[in-house]
């Protein structure tokens, strides 16, 4: 399970050094192969361990490719998907189309969300966070079934 935030900084080639804690956790699971693809409502890059990013790979290949929307969403995260590696040192290397995407510059948040990561530029991390926090305060969806029954 990945969670917390980390501020970490890419460096001029596109690599980034992924949070020690979150290595500890990959070695753990036995695995330096990670997949990265864009996620399709934020401008933030979605890293996922390579057995997670194949089960969700799987279920969004069998969905039916005649929807209109189901195609988007495959012709998105699948087309965009590439494998990445951790170097010795630590670090993966973004492509520039999905570090372009993302709007990733130097300043990067490394967003733990359970099962995968979220890489965004920092300024737009705080700009999405303070845009969410006054959603919370004022509310303009009615709020979900599954999470009127969660307590925190």
């Amino acid at each position: 399970m990945f969670r917390g935030l980390h501020a970490v900084n890419l460096d001029a080639k596109g690599r980034l050094a992924v949070p020690s804690r979150f290595r500890e956790k990959l070695t753990q699971q036995d695995t330096s192969e990670l997949v990265v693809t864009i996620d399709t409502e934020s401008p933030c890059l979605l890293l996922y361990p390579f057995a997670e990013w194949e089960l969700i790979e799987r279920k969004l290949e069998s969905l039916p490719s005649f929807n209109a929307a189901t195609r988007r969403i495959q012709r998105l995260l699948i087309g965009h998907a590439t494998e990445l590696e951790i170097d010795a040192t630590g670090r993966i290397l973004l492509p520039p189309l999905l570090r372009s995407h993302a709007q990733l510059d130097k300043h990067i948040m490394f967003v733990g969300q359970g099962k995968k990561f979220e890489l965004w530029d920092e300024q737009q991390w705080c700009e999405h966070r303070e845009k969410w926090l006054t959603e919370e305060a004022n509310p303009s969806e009615e709020i979900p079934v599954e999470l009127r029954s969660l307590s925190l």
